[in-house]
């Protein structure tokens, strides 16, 4: 296990060569010598994750050949010293990112699904290439601070609801959000200040007291009568259970469902950009079907980006059709967004590293190619700002003002980006 500071993660990464002579090197053309598979967003334990540990995550990185990967927790970000670490040994570039709900009153009230295809007004927004995660602005430590109270809260409230249904109906697991905490704890063995709990650890610490208490012959009436409802999963399938679970009992209008607090779009970008991020929208497309209205029909969408300021998009392949996937990422990257792709890796399915599309379909090569430009971009970004200097934007959120045009700040931003990815690659060997 390789260890350090974030602070010395960080400075490492800042350390690869001045922003000068970076830019020299980028402007003789150095760059990786076969381009790498780059996923800009992945969830790590102890987030609800298919990794069991940060070592697993980067160790299939390496063998799948990614050279850049980038994580994007909820909330908490102690975990990136190790990412950090474990990364530059095995010479991948680590981004460092966070995903954030927020809800947008005024769409509530209109009932425009953005993307999240459940709740309308509700909206997932991303931060990408942060660097001030340590030690935060007080901004920062003031908007986190709201999240995380809410959704302790919630949290809290959705598993005494959850471990009164299930007893009600015949199983008293004793779980409440503290029990919970010290089973992610034993399974990630990492310390307890890190553990933000997600629905998804809820429904996993109640499967598993099911499996532990329930013969694989009686579980699947014993969890039709907890769910009230017949349940389809075979005894031992405990990623369906865990859904069940979820999809019978915690979502809004079931019986363990708690009304979730969220901040506003605003809070969320002055997070973001606290945190030195890109303000990132991610793109749901046909992860829903229909396409969510704010989505439906692209040039709506780019819009709706333009007007808040959003110069950048990410895409979850595996959520799309090759098809629709393409237009997507064309039509963003035509109208001058950057693109990010990535996996999220939230639930257990350990798929591969390199983002593939709906059923396995792999990402056409030019798609590829706007990704591999995306990762660079906030490879760059990212470099930048722990250099003290602008990166892709400001702290303000502006584009940064030293080119003429989108196309060539983006074209510059992509080439540093190429020259800190293989600085990156190289210093693993030195």
């Amino acid at each position: 296990m390789v260890t350090q500071t974030v602070h010395d993660a960080l400075g490492a990464l800042r350390d690869l060569a001045t922003p000068t002579t970076m830019r020299a090197l980028a402007g003789q053309g150095l760059a990786p010598a076969v381009r790498p598979k780059v996923n800009a967003h992945i969830h790590l334990p102890p987030n609800f994750s298919a990794f069991e540990s940060v070592e697993q995550a980067v160790g299939l990185a390496a063998a799948q050949g990614v050279g850049v990967l980038g994580v994007s927790n909820y909330y908490d970000f102690d975990v990136y010293q190790d990412f950090a670490a474990l990364a530059r040994a095995h010479g991948i570039l680590p981004l460092f990112g966070l995903e954030i709900i927020v809800l947008i009153d005024e769409l509530v009230r209109a009932g425009v699904l953005i993307n999240d295809p459940g709740n309308p007004g509700k909206m997932y927004l991303c931060g990408k290439g942060i660097t001030q995660f340590a030690p935060m602005t007080p901004t920062a430590e003031r908007i986190v601070g709201i999240i995380r109270h809410n959704d302790s809260e919630r949290m809290e409230a959705m598993a005494a609801r959850l471990a009164g249904i299930f007893a009600e109906r015949g199983l008293d697991t004793g779980l409440g959000a503290e029990a919970i905490i010290d089973r992610v704890v034993r399974r990630h063995g990492c310390p307890r200040a890190r553990v933000t709990l997600q629905e998804r650890h809820l429904c996993q610490a109640f499967q598993e007291i099911l499996f532990e208490r329930v013969p694989p012959a009686e579980r699947p009436a014993r969890l039709s009568a907890i769910l009230g409802a017949p349940s389809k999963a075979a005894p031992d399938d405990f990623v369906r259970v865990q859904n069940e679970i979820r999809s019978h009992l915690m979502k809004a209008g079931k019986p363990a469902f708690v009304q979730e607090t969220f901040i506003d779009f605003e809070q969320a970008r002055e997070l973001i950009l606290a945190l030195g991020g890109i303000p990132c929208y991610p793109t749901l497309a046909d992860g829903s079907r229909p396409i969510c209205p704010f989505e439906n029909p692209l040039d709506k969408l780019i819009a709706e980006l333009k007007e808040r300021n959003l110069n950048c998009a990410e895409l979850i392949p595996i959520r799309n059709t090759p098809q629709v996937l393409a237009r997507y990422a064309e039509g963003l990257r035509a109208a001058g967004i950057v693109v990010t792709a990535g996996t999220e890796h939230n639930t257990l399915d350990l798929l591969a590293i390199e983002p593939a599309c709906l059923k396995g379909a792999p990402v056409p090569e030019a798609i590829k190619e706007i990704f591999w430009e995306g990762a660079r971009v906030v490879a760059a970004h990212q470099f930048l700002t722990l250099n003290g200097e602008c990166g892709y934007v400001d702290g303000a959120g502006a584009l940064n003002p030293a080119y003429a045009s989108q196309e060539e700040r983006i074209a510059a931003l992509a080439r540093l980006g190429a020259a800190v990815i293989r600085r990156t690659q190289d210093s693993a060997t030195e």
